[in-house]
């Protein structure tokens, strides 16, 4: 690292005001969620301006890729290789174009926040540690860019002794903690995962965890149903003309995982496109359309969101209302399911809350960077299982 390069992670925390880059590729890889924010303030103190947000799709042929690698049992060095490098240049394209949309110079920018792409996470066992592995080349990414690239959040946790997810949890309470009222953030991404903010708690008290399949299993089961003519039922249309099978959710829902207390995390290795074509196959061989297996496991994402409120969340107080955001707000059949599922308890877009539903963990992790560059520690314990509070994250410097 240059002299210069570590001047600049020196003065970080001396500048008024910083203009940092979220990056987010969630479980369903089906786009690079980008926002360039703001920041004034150090630490948790920090206030945050967003100035732009965007949405660029992986093209079919990337996506396809990173569901394979997830997908694939065991993979050649070289492919991951290739596929790291290729995520990157994706990556530098969507700092690029939010720059560009918000009228601001690459060399204004202090820092990407860059969470990568998941090909890999395997949660805690016994005793042996979790292992997770995200993709997108901070090298390259830093190289193309010219900006400093923080990354590779989720090791140092899970050296920690944690499950080195959910990560965005302090991004929750920071941005959403209320003396008005207690308040679940639910992420319905590839996996659903949900924080719980005590309404006037401290960061503490924080509880955080993956419920379950979010997205993946549901766009695994159109994939199957319509070999691969279509990735996904965005709106649930399909699901909407289908009917759930009582027998098979019920069967679903005695899956292991659902009763394991928190903290836990889970990924595609568990509920992935694995998951969705044995759970096709079980539709067909009980006489069920798609559009039936469609239903019944949009209520198996409901129900385990349900149950996770009700067992793990409801015994340590009050849940005024849940705010929903990721691409699972767009399934308006599951935002119906959900809705009456949590009957008492107030339903809303994260919109709701001056964030948008899409951007809300790029912004996470923009924040967890700026975390980062200020020597703070960026993990809950209490969500993550870690031993301890660590500062998260490897710095690339840009040049």
């Amino acid at each position: 690292m240059s002299r210069d390069a570590l001047s600049s992670l020196r003065d970080y925390r001396t500048k008024p005001e910083r203009l940092i880059v979220g990056l987010m590729t969630g479980t369903s890889a089906d786009a690079v969620d980008a926002v360039l924010v703001r920041l004034k303030g150090d630490g948790l103190a920090a206030t945050h301006e967003v100035l732009a947000e965007r949405e660029l799709p992986l093209d079919d042929e990337l996506r396809a890729e990173v569901l394979a690698v997830a997908a694939a049992k065991t993979v050649e060095p070289e492919r991951l290789m290739r596929l790291d490098t290729r995520l990157a240049e994706v990556y530098a394209e969507a700092v690029r174009a939010i720059a560009e949309e918000a009228s601001v110079k690459l060399t204004a920018i202090c820092a990407i926040g860059s969470h990568g792409q998941t090909v890999r996470h395997i949660p805690r066992a016994g005793t042996a540690r979790a292992l997770t592995l995200q993709l997108g080349s901070p090298h390259t990414l830093a190289e193309r860019t010219g900006i400093t690239v923080v990354s590779d959040f989720r090791k140092r946790d899970t050296a920690a002794g944690g499950e080195g997810a959910p990560l965005v949890p302090i991004a929750d309470w920071w941005l959403f903690h209320s003396d008005k009222e207690s308040r679940v953030l639910l992420n319905l991404g590839g996996m659903a995962n949900v924080t719980w903010l005590k309404k006037g708690g401290a960061l503490s008290d924080v509880v955080a965890f993956d419920t379950g399949p979010g997205n993946a299993v549901l766009d695994g089961l159109v994939r199957a149903g319509t070999r691969g003519l279509a990735q996904r039922d965005d709106a649930g249309g399909l699901a909407a003309s289908g009917r759930a099978h009582e027998g098979l959710l019920e069967e679903l829902l005695a899956d292991p995982f659902f009763s394991l207390p928190p903290p836990r995390s889970t990924g595609r290795e568990r509920f992935g496109d694995g998951y969705a074509e044995r759970l096709a196959e079980l539709g067909e061989g009980m006489g069920l359309t798609l559009e039936d297996t469609l239903a019944t496991a949009v209520e198996l994402t409901a129900a385990s969101i349900e149950q996770a409120l009700r067992e793990h969340l409801a015994p340590r107080g009050k849940v005024d209302a849940v705010y929903a955001s990721g691409g699972g707000v767009r399934n308006v059949t599951l935002m119906l399911a959900l809705r009456r599922r949590l009957d008492g308890i107030r339903l809303e877009r994260l919109d709701e809350l001056g964030v948008s539903a899409g951007i809300k963990e790029a912004l996470a992790f923009a924040f967890l960077a700026h975390l980062t560059l200020c020597g703070e520690a960026g993990n809950v314990p209490g969500a993550t299982g870690a031993r301890h509070a660590v500062v998260l994250g490897s710095i690339t410097p840009g040049h």
